[in-house]
C-alpha cells in the first residue's frame, strides 16, 4: 500500500500517478444547472476534446451521459453523479489518472448551444517520488547500530500509535429528523497531540467539511456548500474535542464523516468516522376516489424556514405546484395541474406545506413529493405522498326489457365552465370499435356523432352542463344493451376532467340465490324454457364488478337440455352478476336470464375478558376484494340488535351508535385497505357480553362478508360488591347479570375456598380468598 497525496485548489488540482481516481471540481447554482440541457467536460488541445457529456431533456429532469462522442482515451474512466444537473455538482471523477492526463480542463453548461457557465480546472499528475536507493553491501555493518536504533524508534512510534488508536472513539452513527437547526458530530480524545497537527473533516465524496490548521480554521479550504455552516470548539488541541457542529442541516446532509488529524509530516494521528442520517418523514398514503372534490396531500412541519424559500410539488418530473418568494407561481405548473391545486395562505407562517388537489381522477395515481429549497437551490426537506384514487362506485342498473327505457345516473358537484364535451360510450364487452352512445358539445347534443344503432334512442337534459345533471336515459331497450356505459367529461384542450361507469343489465328473468364460502362448488341454473329446441348456444358472463366472459355451451345436436353453470372451487371474489344469454341458430337473443349470486363468509369466535381491562378487541381481519365495499357496521344482537359502530365510504357516522357505544368504540383508519375490519371496545363492563356481528357491504347492500364475535365480560368480585351496595343504597332491585353473580358466589361453599377454585379454569389469590370469605359471613 501507499499514502496518495491530493491538493485542491482554487486554480487547480495535482494528484501522485497511481491513484485510483481525482476529483475534479465544478460548481455552479441549481438555477443555472436545471435550466441547462447539456454539462460537457473539455481538454484543451486535443483534435477531439470531449471527456464527458451529460444531458437533460427540456421540461423533464431526466438526465443520461451521452459517450458516443467521448475521446477514446477517457473510455470507461468517467463519471458525473446521477444528479449532476439538479443538484449543481458538475465535477467530474476521472480513474487512474496518467501523467498524460495533465492539462487544462473545462466545464460547461449550455442551454440549446447557449454557454451558461464556465469553469476551468487545471490538473497536474506527478510521477511517485523514487523509493530510496539500496545501499551497498560492504556498509551494512557500518550501519548495523543506527538499523538497530531506527527500529527501536519506530517500534516506540507504533506502540504510540496504537495507543492512540485505543483512544479514539468507535465510528458511530447520529440520527436526526429534517429542520433541525444543526447536530454535533462527537470526536474527543484523550492523546496529547503536538500543537502543529492538522484536523479535517471530510465527507462521503471526500469534500473538504472543515479544515483546523496552525491553530485556527481555515474556511478558504472548506468545500464551498459547507462555507459558514461548519463550526469546532475554541482551542480543540487543548480540550482535546474535535467535535464538529454542522448547521442549516439538509436531507443530502446524509452520509459518512472522517475526521482525520495529521502531523506536520503528513502522518495521522487519529482517525474517526461518523455516519449522519438525516431521516425524512416516512411515505405516507392517501385514498381517494375518481370524481372527489378535492384530496389533501399532507406535509406538515416544525422547522422555521426561511421568506425565500421554494416549495415545489412535483409527480414524476411534472411540476404540480410551486410556491416562491410569497407567492404561488401558476406559470411554473404542467398545464395539467393548473387550476386544480391549492396551499394553505402563507404557508412559511403555519408550517403547513400541505396542497390540495381538486377533481380527482384516475389518472392522478402516482407519488408526490414536496421538496423545499433554500435561494441557493439546496434541499432543505421533502416528503412524499403516495396518492391512490380508486374508481368510483360504479351504479349497477338492472331492467326488464319490456321497461322500455332506463336512466344511466350521473350526477356531480364539480365546476364544469371548461368542460366543452359530453361523451357516453359503451366500454364492455369490448367491442370491435368505440361505440359512442352519445355526444354533447358546443352547448348541443350531437347526434351525428353517435353509433348508428343508438341514434333516436337516448336522451340528456337540457343544459347538463348548468345542471351539473351528467345522465342519459336510453330508450326502446333491448337484450344487447346490457353492459358498461362510461361518461367522460373533456375540457377544451381535450384533457379529462370526470368520468364514471354504470353498469346496464337488461333481462326476460332474474333470480337472486347465494351460498356460504368454503363450499366446493354451486350451480347456477339455466332458465327452463320452451324454446329448448330453438337454442344454438348458451353463453355465461358476469357483467358485475368486473365484465367476464365465463362459459359458452353449444347445443351439438339439440339434446342437451342442461345448460347450467357450475362454479368450482368457490371464492369470495365469485360474488357478482351473472348473465346467461341463449341464442337461436341464427344469433338472435331468444333469452336472458340474470342471477345475482353472493358468496358470503360467516365465522364465528370467542373472546372472554375481565372486568376492568383497558379495552378488548373484537378480530376480524379479511382478505376479500373490498373494492366496492360501501358500508361496514358492527351490531350486537342481545337483548335485541342495536348499532355499536358503522363506518362507509364517505364518512363515519357516529349519529348511529346506541348511546351506550359512543366514545368508546374504534375502528381501524384504513380499513378497507388493510381488510382488518376488528372493533376496539374500551372500559368494557359485564354488561357489554354478548354476540355482535360485523357486516361488510356493498352498494346495493348486498353482503358480502360477515363475522360474529361472541364477548364474555366476566365481573370480578370487587364490581360484582359495589353493584350490590349501589342497588341496596338506592332501594333499587339489582341487575339481571349482578344478580346472577352473588348467586353464583353465594354457591361457592368454604370447601371450595380452600381448593382455590371457583370454576376449572379460574384460580383464586389468597387476597380474593379473605375478601370472599367476609362477603360470605
Amino acid at each position: 500500500m501507499f499514502l496518495s497525496s491530493v491538493s485542491q485548489h482554487a486554480s487547480g488540482v495535482e494528484v501522485y500517478e497511481g491513484a485510483e481516481s481525482v476529483l475534479l471540481p465544478c460548481q455552479v447554482s441549481v438555477d443555472v444547472s436545471r435550466s441547462s440541457t447539456a454539462a460537457v467536460w473539455d481538454r484543451d488541445g486535443f483534435k477531439n476534446p470531449t471527456v464527458h457529456l451529460r444531458l437533460q431533456k427540456r421540461d423533464n429532469l431526466d438526465e443520461r451521459d451521452d459517450l458516443s462522442g467521448q475521446n477514446k482515451l477517457y473510455k470507461d474512466r468517467t463519471s458525473m453523479r446521477v444528479d449532476a444537473l439538479q443538484t449543481g455538482d458538475l465535477s467530474l471523477t476521472l480513474r487512474n489518472p496518467t501523467v498524460s492526463d495533465s492539462g487544462t480542463y473545462t466545464c460547461t453548461s449550455r442551454r440549446a448551444g447557449e454557454d451558461l457557465s464556465r469553469t476551468e480546472v487545471q490538473l497536474k499528475v506527478s510521477e511517485q517520488p523514487p523509493p530510496p536507493p539500496v545501499w551497498p553491501k560492504v556498509v551494512s555493518a557500518v550501519l548495523v547500530t543506527p538499523i538497530i536504533l531506527a527500529a527501536a524508534f519506530g517500534l516506540f512510534v507504533y506502540r504510540a500509535y496504537k495507543r492512540m488508536d485505543r483512544e479514539a472513539l468507535k465510528p458511530e452513527v447520529v440520527e436526526v429528523p429534517q429542520g433541525e437547526k444543526s447536530v454535533l458530530l462527537r470526536f474527543k480524545t484523550t492523546a496529547d497531540l503536538p500543537q502543529d497537527v492538522t484536523v479535517e473533516w471530510r465527507d462521503s465524496n471526500s469534500m473538504m467539511v472543515h479544515v483546523y490548521e496552525s491553530g485556527n480554521n481555515q474556511p478558504d479550504k472548506q468545500h464551498q456548500d459547507y462555507r459558514g455552516r461548519t463550526e469546532m470548539t475554541e482551542d480543540p488541541l487543548r480540550t482535546k474535542d474535535f467535535s464538529l457542529t454542522l448547521k442549516h442541516l439538509r436531507p443530502t446532509d446524509s452520509g459518512v464523516y472522517t475526521c482525520t488529524v495529521y502531523n506536520k509530516d503528513g502522518i495521522i494521528l487519529l482517525q474517526k468516522s461518523v455516519t449522519l442520517v438525516v431521516t425524512v418523514p416516512p411515505p405516507e398514503v392517501v385514498n381517494a376516489t375518481a370524481g372527489d372534490e378535492s384530496v389533501l396531500l399532507p406535509f406538515k412541519t416544525t422547522a422555521d424556514l426561511p421568506q425565500d424559500v421554494t416549495v415545489e410539488w412535483r409527480r414524476k418530473h411534472m411540476k404540480v405546484h410551486v410556491y416562491k418568494s410569497g407567492n404561488n407561481q401558476p406559470d411554473k405548473q404542467h398545464r395539467g395541474y393548473i387550476g386544480r391545486t391549492e396551499m394553505n395562505e402563507d404557508p412559511l407562517k403555519t408550517k403547513d406545506l400541505s396542497l390540495t388537489l381538486k377533481r380527482c381522477d384516475l389518472t392522478d395515481c402516482g407519488v408526490y413529493t414536496c421538496t423545499v429549497y433554500n435561494k441557493d437551490g439546496h434541499m432543505l426537506l421533502q416528503k412524499s405522498v403516495t396518492l391512490r384514487v380508486r374508481e368510483s362506485l360504479p351504479d349497477i342498473v338492472q331492467m326488464q326489457k319490456l321497461a322500455g327505457s332506463v336512466p344511466l345516473p350521473f350526477k356531480t358537484t364539480a365546476d364544469l365552465h371548461e368542460a366543452v364535451k359530453v361523451e357516453w360510450t359503451l366500454t364492455e364487452p369490448k367491442p370491435m370499435k368505440v361505440m359512442k352512445v352519445h355526444v354533447y358539445e358546443s352547448g348541443n347534443n350531437q347526434p351525428d356523432k353517435q353509433d348508428q344503432d343508438y341514434r333516436g334512442r337516448t336522451e340528456m337534459d337540457e343544459g347538463p352542463l348548468n345542471t351539473k345533471d351528467l345522465s342519459l336515459t336510453l330508450k326502446d331497450l333491448h337484450l344487447t344493451d346490457s353492459g358498461v356505459y362510461t361518461c367522460t367529461v373533456y375540457n377544451k384542450d381535450g384533457d379529462m376532467l370526470l368520468q364514471k361507469s354504470v353498469t346496464l343489465n337488461v333481462y326476460d328473468t332474474v333470480s337472486m340465490i347465494g351460498t356460504v364460502y368454503g363450499n366446493k362448488s354451486y350451480l347456477l341454473e339455466f332458465k327452463r324454457t320452451n324454446k329448448l329446441d330453438q337454442i344454438s348456444k348458451v353463453e355465461w358472463e358476469r357483467i358485475h364488478p368486473k365484465y367476464k366472459f365465463i362459459k359458452k355451451i353449444t347445443r351439438n345436436q339439440g339434446n342437451e337440455e342442461d345448460l347450467s353453470l357450475n362454479l368450482k372451487d368457490l371464492h369470495l371474489s365469485d360474488s357478482g352478476i351473472y348473465t346467461c344469454t341463449a341464442y337461436g341458430e341464427n344469433g338472435h337473443i331468444l333469452l336472458r336470464h340474470s342471477v345475482t349470486f353472493s358468496v358470503r363468509v360467516f365465522q364465528a369466535e370467542m373472546v372472554e375478558v375481565t372486568e376492568g381491562v383497558e379495552s378488548v378487541l373484537l378480530p376480524f381481519k379479511t382478505t376479500a376484494d373490498l373494492h366496492y365495499v360501501v358500508a361496514v357496521y358492527w351490531t350486537v344482537s342481545e337483548p335485541r340488535d342495536t348499532m355499536v359502530d358503522y363506518f362507509d365510504v364517505t364518512k363515519k357516522q357516529p349519529g348511529s351508535q346506541q348511546k351506550a357505544y359512543i366514545g368508546r368504540t374504534a375502528m381501524n383508519e384504513d380499513l378497507l385497505r388493510t381488510g382488518d375490519f376488528s372493533l376496539a371496545l374500551k372500559k368494557p363492563l359485564p354488561a357489554d357480553s354478548g354476540s355482535y356481528t360485523c357486516t361488510v357491504c356493498n352498494k346495493d347492500r348486498r353482503i358480502l362478508v360477515q363475522k360474529v364475535v361472541i364477548l364474555r365480560v366476566r365481573a370480578t368480585l370487587k364490581g360484582t360488591i359495589e353493584d350490590m351496595f349501589s342497588c341496596l343504597r338506592k332501594r333499587t332491585a339489582p341487575k339481571p347479570e349482578v344478580k346472577e353473580e352473588l348467586r353464583y358466589i353465594c354457591r361457592v361453599t368454604e370447601a371450595q375456598l380452600n381448593s382455590s377454585c371457583i370454576n376449572p379454569t379460574t384460580k383464586l389469590s389468597s387476597h380474593t380468598h379473605d375478601k370472599l370469605r367476609v362477603f360470605l359471613l
